[in-house]
């Protein structure tokens, strides 16, 4: 189906991808009906394979995002937003997204990684509806984002971390399931102001001055309880939320 003869697509399942073309890579995604992230993460790892890999790298931290990006989501008062990294490090945030994900603030300080709090802290199976699905989410896009970028170094550390700690973390990665998460629907079950159901957009910062981190975007129905939620939180500080038992 591909065009490609058995003992060729033997050696690239093997890792084997020097000289493999983009058309012959997407003729395999083709025959094997890949969606859209899936096919990204067979280019990732293709590239990976046929590259010299680049010496491990740090990621980038809390001091690389620019005092512009900071005013930006400081002047987005009425939507909770923060700018992540590739292993799901809160990077930067305003209020509200500080308000909204308090618990997830609450136990690991002024900038926490969402995938070691899912997998790591009892509180993420209240405060995410549904939380198997959610973990399952989880992994599957930080795979994704592990094949991206191959040689991040905390990334690695970070798996590594959690495939000792988690059971349910080691089970979902043993699937290799890969998943972008650039918009949808998150839910909450907020301590302060209980479910609230919200959609999400994420979207890249500019590749020049922000290679690799992403700002995301949470936003209500107007007049929906979420809504209403949201504009109830408005009016809190992240360290009142804490002293209300977060």
């Amino acid at each position: 189906l591909a065009g490609v003869s058995i003992e060729w697509y033997v050696r690239l399942e093997k890792g084997n991808a020097t000289g493999v073309s983009d058309d012959v890579l997407n003729a395999v995604a083709t025959a094997l009906l890949l969606d859209e992230a899936e096919r990204r993460h067979l280019f990732d790892l293709a590239r990976a394979g046929a590259t010299r890999r680049s010496p491990a790298r740090p990621t980038r931290s809390a001091g690389a995002v620019r005092p512009s990006v900071h005013r930006i989501l400081d002047a987005m008062t009425a939507a909770p937003a923060f700018v992540r990294n590739s292993r799901q490090d809160m990077l930067a945030s305003n209020d509200l997204a500080r308000a909204l994900y308090a618990p997830v603030f609450a136990s690991q300080g002024e900038q926490p990684n969402l995938v070691r709090f899912c997998f790591l802290d009892d509180r993420a199976a209240d405060f995410y509806p549904g939380w198997e699905s959610v973990a399952r989410q989880t992994a599957a896009v930080l795979r994704s984002e592990t094949g991206h970028q191959p040689g991040d170094r905390e990334t690695n550390e970070l798996v590594g971390e959690l495939a000792t700690r988690s059971e349910h973390f080691r089970r979902y990665w043993a699937e290799h399931d890969v998943r972008l998460h650039t918009t949808g629907t998150k839910r909450f079950q907020h301590p302060v102001v209980g479910y609230l159901e919200v959609g999400f957009d994420s979207l890249p910062l500019p590749a020049e001055a922000d290679s690799g981190l992403v700002l995301t975007c949470l936003t209500a129905e107007p007049g929906s309880a979420a809504d209403d939620a949201l504009s109830l939180l408005a009016s809190w500080t992240a360290p009142a939320v804490e002293r209300s038992g977060t």
